[in-house]
C-alpha cells in the first residue's frame, strides 16, 4: 500500500495549500475536512476510517481567531481540544507510528520577549485598560517604569496566552506532546505567526487583520488601525507556511516546537499601507484609531533561526509582492 499523508483541515485556507504542496511534491494526500463531505475530526469512527493506509498526519483542523465573546469559548474547546484529543486517540488505538505535524500558533506566547535597558530581559506585565484607554500601549519595565524593549521570541519562551483561542492552542501541544511522550512518535508543532495569502478568509468574526483590512478596502473605506498602529507583528505567506509543513513532514523528524515566520518584523500600519498601495493611489488611506482590544498583545515576532536549523526552513515569499497577491486575488 502506497504512504499517505492525511491532511485535517485540508479545505481550509492553510490546509489547502500544504495539501497543493504535497502533491506537488509528488506525495498521495487524504484529505479531513467538514468543509468537503461534512466529515469531523470529533467523530472518532471518521477519523479512524481515514486513518487507512496513513503514514504521517498534518492536523491543521481548527476553530482560529480571538473569538468574539465568552459565548465562543465551548466552540474554541470542543473544535481545537477534542478535536485534536480524537484524533490522537484513533491514532494511539492504531498503534500509529509515522510523524505528527500540529498547527500551533505564536499566540501561545502572549506579549512577546523585551528587555529593560537597566534590569535585562524579563516579562512584560499585563496591559491594564486605564492605560490603553489613556494612549499608553507599550508595556513598562515592572521595576523601574521604563521603556521596554521587544526582542525576537524563540521557541524556549514561557507559554502565556492572552485569550481563549490561545489557550486551546497551548492544551492542543501539551496534548500532542503528551501522546509524543507516551507513544514515542515524532510530534512537531508549527507555531505559526500571521499567515496571509490566497484563499485567505473575510468578513468573518475570525479574519485575520489583513483580511478585515482588505475588506475594509474593498468596500471603499479606509483600513481602520487599532491602537497607535505601531504593534510589531511577522507577517508570513502561506505557500512559506505550506513549504514548512511539507518539509517537517517528510524531512528527518524534529520533535518539539518550531516558529514559522519571515524573520522579518513588522508593524500593523505598515501591512496597512502596503495593502492600500497595492489597491492603488484612489484608494483610502488607513486611519489609526487608537481603539484596543481585550486579548491583543503589543509586540510579538518570532526568532526563525531553530526552524532554520531543524527543516533548513527560510521564508521566501517576499511581503510587497505578497501583498499585491491578496489584492490581485479580490
Amino acid at each position: 500500500m502506497a504512504a499517505v499523508i492525511l491532511v485535517t483541515g485540508g479545505a481550509g485556507f492553510i490546509g489547502s495549500h500544504i495539501v497543493d504542496a504535497l502533491r506537488a511534491d509528488g506525495r498521495d494526500v487524504r484529505v479531513l475536512d467538514v468543509r468537503e463531505r461534512g466529515d469531523d475530526v470529533r467523530d472518532l469512527a471518521t477519523v479512524e476510517r481515514y486513518l487507512d493506509g496513513v503514514t504521517a498526519v498534518c492536523h491543521q483542523a481548527a476553530m482560529v481567531g480571538l473569538g468574539v465573546d465568552m459565548a465562543d469559548i465551548t466552540d474554541f474547546v470542543a473544535h481545537n481540544d477534542l478535536g485534536t484529543a480524537t484524533l490522537l486517540k484513533a491514532l494511539a488505538a492504531r498503534r500509529f507510528r509515522g510523524g505528527l505535524v500540529l498547527a500551533s500558533s505564536m499566540v501561545v506566547y502572549g506579549e512577546g520577549r523585551y528587555a529593560c535597558a537597566a534590569h535585562g530581559e524579563l516579562a512584560a506585565p499585563p496591559r491594564v485598560p486605564g492605560d490603553l484607554e489613556a494612549g499608553r500601549f507599550d508595556p513598562r519595565c515592572p521595576d523601574c517604569g521604563g521603556p521596554l524593549e521587544p526582542l525576537a521570541v524563540s521557541e524556549d519562551a514561557p507559554l502565556r496566552p492572552a485569550s481563549v483561542y490561545a489557550a486551546t492552542k497551548v492544551h492542543q501541544e501539551h496534548l500532542c506532546f503528551a501522546f509524543a511522550r507516551e507513544t514515542g512518535v515524532p510530534v512537531t508543532a508549527l507555531r505559526y505567526h500571521n499567515v496571509y495569502g490566497p484563499r485567505m478568509p473575510r468578513d468573518t468574526p475570525y479574519a485575520g487583520v489583513a483580511a478585515i483590512f482588505m475588506s475594509s478596502l474593498a468596500r471603499g473605506e479606509p483600513p481602520r488601525v487599532f491602537e497607535d498602529g505601531h504593534q510589531r507583528r511577522d507577517f508570513v505567506h502561506v505557500r512559506d507556511v505550506a513549504r514548512a509543513n511539507v518539509r517537517a513532514l517528510t524531512g528527518e523528524p524534529y520533535d518539539g516546537a518550531l516558529n514559522v515566520a519571515s524573520g522579518r518584523p513588522r508593524t500593523v500600519h505598515e501591512m496597512a499601507d502596503a495593502l492600500t498601495d497595492a489597491f492603488g493611489r484612489d484608494a483610502p488611506r488607513p486611519v489609526t484609531t487608537g481603539q484596543w482590544r481585550a486579548g491583543d498583545v503589543r509586540h510579538v515576532f518570532a526568532s526563525s533561526e531553530r526552524a532554520a536549523a531543524e527543516l533548513g526552513f527560510r521564508a521566501e515569499e517576499p511581503f510587497t509582492q505578497g501583498m499585491g497577491e491578496l489584492v490581485n486575488e479580490r
